[in-house]
């Protein structure tokens, strides 16, 4: 037994000297963030060996913790680490590594919160870069190409435009074949991100090829990533499988897909517990949830996101809001109803809030007057314009999701 336990830990010792952090998968968040602290301290030792590298894998740990959790001082700490490492690039390929790595927080940034700031930012980043020098490096050339394309995807999402989906689709095609057998847990990133513009070009234009891609991908990962090792990427990609499955079978009224979709959202969660990696537990569970999701998951999910900015959180308030909103109507309390609405209107009478919260804010009026007027009459006055408004403003801010429960609720006015 002695013996078995010392080669377990040998082998997890070189993992953690790996380039390769699939491994940081098997531990909980709270292990990342010590990981990334006893990192952060090894860098900025004089006797570091490898200076640069060293900031790097700072800078990928700080950011795979505020992936799993939000924390803005994680995100802010994987910033200085890509300062640190363009500090310590002593050739044009390691600068457009520390571009590449500067980027990926930007691109985690905005994926969080939202926000055209950051896509700005690294869209300057990449375009200052000398792509000619790395192009020298395979290293450097394959972190940039994945940073570039990770970024028209995003910003084809912004447009909306089937075409720049399917441009942006090509580029991370291409990004994904340019890596070769390297870097294994970047190949996922690029791969989960080409399935899910593939669904969604493949079920706004219900193209059977484009759903297909997703499809191959989709299996691709389930089948690549055991739950033994790679726990979070395997939820991820059916957490995905469940989407668009629940997707497709909305649009063709099949109810036995609709179920087929829950139970890859239950398998997704299945994966890891909650503490494990909260933004993702709550991200499934959101993904999952219906008018028969119980009030406790829902208040759980938005717990779990704390203190933190993000998207998520305020897409688990609106949920929240919403489930409430419908069992005070079931109840026929109005009286639950209007302290329901005073929440939203105390922070939006406060007057500076982010965008997000103030259309968040928006939509929790729009349930509680539409289930007033169901019950009263009388209190449909002005909610058109704010659904309108508050769906215009989710949608700039990168929220598609919340854009999309104003528009549902504006279909509901009709």
């Amino acid at each position: 037994m002695f013996e078995f336990g010392k080669d377990l830990r040998k082998l997890f010792a070189q993992a953690r000297e790996s380039d390769d952090l699939g491994w940081l998968e098997l531990i909980g968040a709270d292990l990342v963030r010590a990981e990334a602290r006893g990192q952060a301290i090894d860098a900025g030792r004089v006797s570091c060996a490898r200076p640069f590298e060293a900031a790097l894998r700072t800078c990928a740990l700080w950011r795979e913790h505020a992936r799993r959790t939000g924390t803005e001082a994680s995100l802010d700490q994987a910033d200085t680490a890509a300062l640190d490492a363009a500090r310590r690039a002593a050739t044009a390929e390691q600068r457009a590594r520390a571009v590449a790595e500067a980027v990926d927080v930007l691109l985690l940034r905005y994926d969080l919160a939202g926000g055209l700031l950051p896509l700005e930012r690294a869209e300057s980043l990449l375009s200052g870069t000398d792509a000619a020098a790395a192009s020298r490096s395979g290293a450097a050339a394959q972190a940039l190409a994945a940073a570039h394309a990770r970024l028209k995807a995003r910003q084809a999402r912004l447009g909306g435009s089937t075409a720049d989906l399917l441009d942006a689709a090509a580029l991370l095609d291409a990004a994904l074949h340019g890596l070769g057998d390297t870097a294994a847990s970047l190949r996922d990133e690029l791969r989960l991100e080409r399935a899910a513009l593939a669904l969604e070009a493949g079920v706004t234009q219900r193209d059977p090829r484009l759903l297909d891609q997703a499809g191959r991908d989709l299996r691709q990962l389930v089948r690549a990533a055991s739950p033994d090792y790679r726990p979070v990427t395997r939820a991820r990609a059916l957490a995905l499988c469940g989407a668009g499955t629940r997707a497709l079978a909305a649009l063709a009224g099949d109810e036995a897909a609709m179920a087929q979709g829950a139970e890859m959202f239950d398998a997704a969660a299945d994966q890891f517990t909650p503490d494990h990696s909260p933004l993702d537990w709550v991200g499934v569970q959101l993904a999952a949830a219906d008018e028969t999701t119980p009030l406790a998951v829902l208040i759980q999910a938005e717990r779990l996101c704390g203190d933190a900015a993000v998207i998520l959180a305020t897409l688990a308030r609106e949920a929240r809001v919403a489930k409430e909103v419908r069992d005070a109507e079931a109840r026929g309390d109005v009286a639950a109803l209007d302290l329901l609405a005073s929440s939203p209107r105390r922070r939006l009478a406060r007057g500076v809030t982010r965008p997000l919260d103030w259309a968040s804010d928006q939509i929790a009026l729009a349930h509680v007057g539409l289930a007033k007027d169901r019950l009263t009459g009388g209190a449909r006055a002005g909610i058109g314009m704010m659904l309108v408004e508050a769906a215009a403003v989710a949608a700039e801010e990168g929220a598609p999701a919340l854009a999309e429960r104003a528009r549902w609720l504006m279909r509901s006015l009709a």
